[in-house]
């Protein structure tokens, strides 16, 4: 007499269930090998293109008005005009700006008030002329400024700073990465002699600025 053998129900429910887990299982780590290539694909490219710092350069510093409003409360009026060149090293990659805030200094002291550039992009090894008109009103400055604006002025020199603070974003081929902030010094050397008075006061000699990322 031949043997019946019989499958119970609860047995096919275990095999079913332990198909299915395995399915999710293989669709679990094939996606998690392709997201993990990617990645590693991006990193490699990253690593092997290396993007540089943009570079920018302070060309022409005018000051149109640098005057404290009075002597016992110390308070600033200013304006002055600022152009830089920017300038992409990289070639193969592109920059994002996304936003630039600009204003002077002196002596460590922010003599205006901050500015907004238009945020724009800047191409493989483009070089973009950057223009700022800076104002301060009535701006608190530290009691020791007329005294040295006075001192720097009859040495005849008075040395501006320029600060840019922003966020830069790197394009390599179609790929685009998270914000990055940026910071940018700049010093400006301006002829500010005890006979000279006609605005603007323009300054003597371009200078390289310093940008960290």
């Amino acid at each position: 007499m031949s043997q019946i053998s019989e499958t119970s129900p609860k047995h096919c429910a275990k095999k079913g269930g332990f198909s299915i887990n395995n399915r999710r299982k293989k669709l679990f780590f094939t996606l998690s090998i392709f997201f993990s290539g990617l990645l590693l694909i991006i990193l490699l490219i990253w690593l092997i293109l290396h993007p540089a710092k943009p570079e920018f350069s302070l060309t022409e510093a005018n000051i149109y008005t640098l005057n404290l409003s009075s002597s016992t409360t110390h308070v600033l009026n200013s304006s002055i005009q600022l152009t830089l060149f920017s300038k992409n090293p990289n070639r193969k990659v592109g920059i994002y700006y996304d936003k630039l805030l600009v204003y002077a200094a002196y002596r460590g002291q922010q003599i205006t008030s901050e500015a907004s550039l238009p945020p724009f992009y800047q191409s493989q090894e483009e070089v973009n002329l950057l223009t700022a008109f800076l104002q301060g009103t009535e701006l608190p400055v530290a009691q020791s400024f007329g005294y040295q604006i006075v001192r720097d002025r009859s040495a005849g020199r008075v040395i501006i700073g320029m600060k840019m603070d922003g966020k830069l974003r790197w394009k390599i081929g179609t790929f685009v990465s998270g914000a990055y902030r940026f910071n940018v010094n700049c010093v400006a050397l301006v002829d500010f002699g005890p006979n000279m008075t006609t605005a603007p006061l323009g300054s003597i000699q371009g200078t390289r600025c310093s940008t960290d990322i």
